[in-house]
């Protein structure tokens, strides 16, 4: 079941935090965009208000939260209704998939990834943002979650988990890049994962009969 109840209790209250925390904002814009092609069709999942898609350049999106949709709609997105374990997408439509803050509200993120996986294209790729949930603000938001209208409801994984849940969905060839690290430094991006709390990991498709956990590249502390 899609938890989307919060999204469209309090959708103005979510968008306030871009506001309010810009610069870690345009920290996690400058680590997605690093991995985000000049020329591809993209799509991101768990859209949201377009917060990441729009100023990234993505012009379509799924998202379950109709108040969500309807904002992100208004910057000129395609938004589809629907959820990251049943997306409602062809087979091999697009270069890349984004998945920005979104794997913390899924029911199954294996499925999850195995979807991302069907409908990308045979050399396409995986994009996702996530608060690592060992990092110093992952703990943070952990021991405060039940505070939280949105986090309460969230499952927060590792790097280590999110790679190793990838890697069972059939990508490979891993890259991370991190930010936002202990000192509140945002101006900061480094390749790899472990200090920063926003990590993005990036894998590609490739064949399912490879072993993937031997194909990682850029993961070091």
């Amino acid at each position: 079941m899609a938890k989307i109840a919060p999204f469209e209790d309090f959708s103005e209250e979510y968008d306030e935090w871009f506001v309010r925390n810009k610069d870690k904002y345009e920290a996690e814009l400058r680590a997605l965009k690093y991995f985000i092609p000049a020329n591809g069709n993209g799509l991101e999942v768990g859209v949201g208000s377009g917060k990441f898609a729009y100023p990234l350049g993505i012009k379509t999106g799924v998202e379950p939260s109709q108040k969500m949709a309807d904002k992100a709609r208004k910057l000129g997105m395609h938004v589809l209704p629907g959820v990251a374990e049943d997306l409602p997408i062809a087979n091999s439509t697009f270069d890349f998939v984004l998945m920005v803050t979104t794997i913390c509200f899924v029911d199954d993120l294996k499925k999850s990834f195995q979807e991302a996986f069907r409908v990308l294209k045979k050399e396409g790729f995986i994009i996702i943002g996530f608060i690592d949930k060992e990092s110093e603000l992952g703990k943070v938001y952990r021991a405060n979650k039940d505070k939280s209208h949105f986090y309460s409801i969230a499952e927060f994984f590792s790097t280590e988990e999110v790679l190793a849940c990838l890697s069972d969905a059939g990508f490979g060839a891993f890259e991370t890049r991190q930010t936002i690290f202990p000192e509140n430094d945002t101006q900061h991006i480094e390749n790899g994962f472990g200090k920063g709390s926003f990590v993005v990991i990036k894998g590609l498709k490739i064949n399912k009969s490879c072993d993937q956990r031997s194909i990682l590249i850029n993961t070091q502390y």
